[in-house]
């Protein structure tokens, strides 16, 4: 298996030297197709596949990267959809410190522009607007970029003390290194489990409503508490980000008791979607083991987030139940409903994190809906206190 993974890393790394150029044809094919032929582009493009083959990777290969990036937006907006992701590969792959940042930016900028058909109108509006989207480009390529340095990091770290402990226990072979490498599989299995899990949880849902809220504050006349909605989700989203990282528990459980922190969620959730919904607590509350608190509030997060993205619900609510043995969440909407035996056979990254985050705390999750008729989601988990 060890050799297996190698290969597989292999593999990624001749993916990632293929991709600027795969990413150029694309972009070329299209803008040829759609926007007509032009030997000027062909030309253009052959002298940025030169330019990636041929020069030193450093500071003046990413600034003429950009620059070509820039003048390849001038032919089409396909080279900014396409073409336009080497610019923040490469500019955080090849650059140090802040210069990464300002590669990122420059690239951002211009895929912007060429979005835009040009350069803001030199308004407010539209200079904010501008400015916004490039920033929350460079906020998002930043936190992945992030994230997936830190997961390199780790995995390199994994390697290297299998590496150490492979050698220290080389007169065992047979049986140690089996155990070794099931436990470094495992373990990274788990890290990515969890990672992705994190990732879904706080980044995918935190850009949702990012985009919701840009959604709205292009069709209402007072966009700029929907501009303020998306700035603060983005910093929140990237804070949990940060937390995922370093394995941290939700930020909300450490400012509140578990009742507080879910209504703040729904109190905030109901503000973002203009969606009534209401929050109850039953029994005798209590302190719970923190992964205890965690499922519950990551799983109040995932309902909702279904809610707002596939219910069209008009009001959805969320009991809390404290019990002798056993602590229950029901999240119930009056929305479109689903067909459950179709998810199960292929449902979703969420639905599926839920049940893998509740099943690891041999506690059930059960889900109830048929279509038009809403949506009830039950999670019960052993009530564990805190210790």
């Amino acid at each position: 298996m060890t050799g297996q993974l190698d290969r597989w890393e292999r593999l990624l790394e001749r993916q990632m030297a293929a991709a600027p150029y795969v990413l150029l044809v694309i972009s070329m094919v299209l803008s040829l197709l759609i926007d007509g032929r032009s030997w000027l582009t062909v030309t253009l493009v052959a002298v940025a596949a030169a330019w990636i083959r041929l020069v030193p990777r450093g500071g003046l290969y990413v600034a003429g990267l950009v620059v070509l990036i820039g003048v390849l937006c001038t032919r089409g907006m396909w080279f900014a959809s396409f073409f336009g992701f080497t610019g923040y590969l490469h500019s955080w792959q090849y650059l140090k410190g802040t210069w990464r940042f300002a590669g990122v930016t420059a690239t951002a900028a211009i895929s912007v522009a060429a979005y835009n058909g040009g350069l803001p109108d030199p308004t407010p509006s539209a200079i904010f607007t501008y400015l916004f989207f490039t920033a929350a480009i460079v906020a998002v390529v930043g936190v992945f970029s992030f994230v997936g340095e830190i997961t390199t990091e780790r995995s390199a770290e994994r390697k290297r003390m299998v590496a150490q402990l492979e050698k220290a226990m080389r007169e065992n072979a047979g049986l140690h290194a089996q155990l070794l490498v099931q436990a470094r599989e495992a373990g990274v299995l788990d890290e990515r489990q969890r990672m992705a899990a994190e990732i879904h949880d706080t980044l995918a849902q935190g850009l949702t409503g990012i985009i919701t809220q840009l959604q709205a504050a292009q069709q209402a006349e007072d966009w700029r508490r929907h501009m303020d909605n998306a700035v603060r989700l983005a910093r929140e989203s990237l804070a949990e980000a940060r937390r995922s990282v370093h394995a941290v528990g939700p930020g909300q459980l450490e400012a509140a008791p578990l009742p507080e922190a879910l209504r703040e969620v729904v109190a905030r959730w109901s503000e973002f979607n203009g969606v009534r919904a209401d929050f109850t607590t039953t029994g005798t509350v209590r302190p719970m083991h923190p992964e205890v608190e965690e499922t519950l509030l990551r799983t109040a997060q995932e309902a909702l987030a279904n809610a707002a993205k596939h219910a069209g619900a008009s009001r959805v609510g969320l009991t809390l139940s404290y019990m002798e043995d056993v602590v229950t969440l029901d999240v119930r909407d009056d929305g479109a409903g689903f067909d459950p035996e179709r998810v199960r056979d292929g449902g979703g990254f969420g639905l599926t994190s839920m049940g893998k985050r509740v099943s690891r705390l041999a506690g059930t999750l059960e889900i109830e809906s048929e279509p038009g008729g809403g949506t009830a989601v039950s999670a019960s988990v052993p009530a564990v206190a805190r210790g």
